[in-house]
């Protein structure tokens, strides 16, 4: 008797091209199930059908379930997956990257090694929020600050774009509701750019971990590229979504937040940031068929030789 867990797992020719995938999905108050390489979400009007290889993260809202099989197919799919909640969030991902290759993943951590590198990367990032201001030079706290009154002005500028008045920027952890409407917006934003960030560093097999501005954290690349399209993307959706009043917030904010994130086509700009902050150039020695998975093992000089073999001078049989 076959059953869904004994289907082969979908190659990466098979698979939707991250950049070309739906940014996210949100659910609430459904159970989330299998069919076939598609999700379901059934509620009370009845079942959804979701192919599950074309979304980018899956942010599950207050009210949903999900089932086991439904977690294998998002993982083997490359999907993240993210449970947010009306009162702060709860960040649990999965799901394998969309590449078999370890060759991103492997030029991130060579850059994070080195201070001096690591440094490097941090004002590719900057010179991508500053184009006309060349951060090469300056210190990491001249960075910080340069980004400081970057978002601050941009808060200033969107207020005064849309209406909407603002003071400051307040975040109760664990306490959504506390901060005022235009806060509440701007945490939903980020509480979205902060899932898609991630799928897309899962899907390319980098670290979420191995960060160049933030540090410490489990997820500091996340942050590092979601920040990125702070002031372009997260906070203007998040002011216009405000400044048409108090109720559902949260809800209108995805709403523009989605539309910005397809008008921009992000997806694809998120991929090509991070192979360029990382200076990645793929090597014709690394460079395998798609849909292949290649492993090697490691042996002197850094000579990778074949694996699933006993390389022993004499067989063990």
């Amino acid at each position: 008797m076959t059953t869904i867990s004994r289907r082969t797992t979908s190659t990466p020719r098979e698979l939707t091209r991250v950049g070309d995938r739906i940014s996210f999905v949100y659910l609430e108050r459904c159970t989330v199930h299998r069919d076939d390489n598609a999700i379901t979400a059934t509620d009370t009007d009845g079942v959804t059908h979701i192919p599950a290889a074309t979304i980018g993260t899956l942010l599950l809202g207050p009210g949903t379930r999900i089932t086991h099989q439904a977690m294998s197919v998002l993982g083997e799919c490359g999907a993240g997956v993210a449970w947010v909640g009306e009162h702060g969030v709860r960040f649990y991902a999965a799901g394998r990257a969309l590449t078999r290759s370890s060759a991103l993943a492997e030029a991130q951590a060579t850059a994070w090694a080195n201070r001096r590198t690591r440094l490097e990367v941090a004002r590719a990032m900057y010179r991508l929020r500053f184009p006309d201001d060349d951060p090469a030079g300056r210190t990491r706290q001249e960075l910080l600050n340069m980004e400081g009154r970057r978002v601050k002005e941009c808060y200033r500028r969107e207020s005064a774009r849309t209406g909407v008045p603002w003071r400051r920027r307040e975040y109760h952890h664990g306490d959504f509701s506390a901060g005022d409407v235009p806060n509440q917006a701007v945490t939903a934003a980020a509480q979205c750019m902060y899932g898609i960030a991630h799928a897309v560093v899962t899907a390319l097999g980098c670290s979420p971990a191995l960060g160049f501005v933030h540090s410490g954290h489990e997820r500091s690349f996340v942050l590092d590229i979601a920040d990125l399209y702070k002031t372009d993307i997260a906070i203007p959706a998040a002011f216009e979504a405000a400044a048409h009043g108090s109720d559902d917030v949260a809800t209108r904010t995805r709403r523009a937040l989605r539309d910005r994130i397809n008008s921009t086509a992000l997806l694809d700009r998120c991929v090509r940031d991070i192979k360029h902050v990382l200076n990645y150039e793929e090597r014709s020695s690394t460079r395998a068929e798609p849909d292949a998975d290649r492993m090697t093992v490691q042996t002197d000089g850094d000579v990778h030789i074949d694996s699933g073999r006993n390389h022993g001078e004499e067989p063990l049989w």
